[in-house]
């Protein structure tokens, strides 16, 4: 009777999930290509018809935010290189809903799974091949069950498929892969011979449905709840913490209650720790207001959800930025607000604004120090 009740919760507890993986099944080898009509970066709404002089038509399922996909970026820009003259076409489409992705889950990346998002990316990366948005209905997802991103689909001139599965067994380190699979399908393709390998299990972030929507609500009201707190920084333990003798990235902010252009960007501030504090990395606010003024200052912070590492410097502005610009090793900044530097362990400043900062700027660098791939 134990058991049976055990396993009645356990049918309860995870029938959802067992549903949701029943009905998105995997297409099986020599089914037919299921058609599709999405938006692509470029502006175009794509069909299945849009290809139909290519005699062989590889569809890979990716994504702007999985460090996986990103690994494999470059190896499908050259797969296209490789194969544009025989008769090969390619088409990537992000299957994921931006709007069920956490924030913490974006700790790898610049950018998340949005369509101007992914123009962005395509830009940044010169992408060589049509990149399409599927995460409004999912529908295209639904049809050809991708399990992980990237997801390769090869389908030969009939649109029967043929191979599916990874691109190769070796995310991190192209120059060792020894089972090149989905160029392996394509070649053979190509000569007309069967394809060696038909299916492969694939590896990556998994599909950001739709109903994970509640994980992301679950997330914002967590951090909603966090302490937040205020300490006050003599010029000595500032000049301290600006040495940065830590194994953290930091990011350190200077900013004030007053301050038009701190208010507007302070929200970019806290989506962006929310993004990287998992990892080796910190944000640090320090408010210039007059130390007389901390509870207005702390107030704001707690309307912000700073949860991170807050502090107001214990004496006037002036001499704040005298401690910032004997960092900064003798030169002046103008003691404009707000005022930002990343700063990497041992002190180096790798990034350094005065005003506003553009956000994908400072996430970019950001990732270039701590890296895309999971350690």
């Amino acid at each position: 009777m134990i058991v049976r009740l055990a396993v009645l919760v356990l049918v309860l507890s995870f029938g959802y999930l067992a549903a949701a993986e029943e009905d998105y099944p995997t297409l099986a080898i020599g089914q037919q290509a299921p058609d599709f009509r999405l938006p692509g970066v470029d502006g175009r709404q794509y069909t299945l018809r849009d290809f139909q002089k290519a005699k062989i038509l590889v569809v890979i399922f990716t994504a702007n935010h999985c460090p996986t996909a990103q690994a494999y970026e470059e190896r499908i820009k050259q797969l296209v290189t490789d194969f544009k003259d025989k008769g090969v076409a390619f088409v990537a489409i992000s299957p994921n809903d931006p709007k069920a992705v956490r924030l913490d889950e974006l700790g790898w990346t610049d950018l998340s799974d949005t369509l101007e998002e992914m123009k962005l990316r395509a830009v940044h990366k010169r992408f060589n091949f049509p990149y399409l948005y599927d995460g409004e209905t999912q529908q295209v997802a639904k049809a050809y069950g991708p399990k992980a991103t990237p997801h390769v689909f090869i389908f030969d001139q009939a649109r029967k498929l043929r191979y599916v599965g990874r691109l190769d067994e070796n995310e991190r380190h192209p120059d060792q892969v020894t089972s090149p699979d989905a160029r392996n399908a394509i070649q053979a393709l190509v000569a007309g011979k069967p394809v060696p390998v038909e299916q492969t299990r694939t590896f990556g972030c998994s599909i950001k449905w739709a109903d994970k929507r509640g994980s992301v609500a679950e997330a914002l009201a967590k951090w909603a709840q966090e302490s937040v707190s205020l300490e006050v920084s003599t010029p000595a333990a500032l000049q301290q913490l600006l040495q940065n003798k830590t194994d953290k990235l930091r990011l350190v902010n200077v900013w004030a209650t007053w301050c038009g252009p701190c208010v507007v960007e302070f929200p970019d501030l806290v989506t962006i720790n929310r993004m990287y504090r998992d990892r080796e990395f910190e944000l640090i606010t320090i408010s210039a207001d007059d130390p007389e003024d901390k509870d207005k200052a702390l107030a704001f912070l707690k309307k912000q959800q700073a949860s991170g590492m807050n502090l107001i410097f214990a004496e006037n502005a002036y001499k704040l930025f005298d401690v910032l610009d004997d960092f900064a090793g003798g030169k002046m900044s103008s003691g404009a607000l707000p005022y930002t530097l990343l700063i990497k362990p041992g002190g180096e400043v790798i990034y350094r604004k005065e005003g506003k900062i553009d956000p994908l700027v400072v996430k970019r660098e950001i990732v270039k120090v701590l890296g895309n791939t999971y350690k």
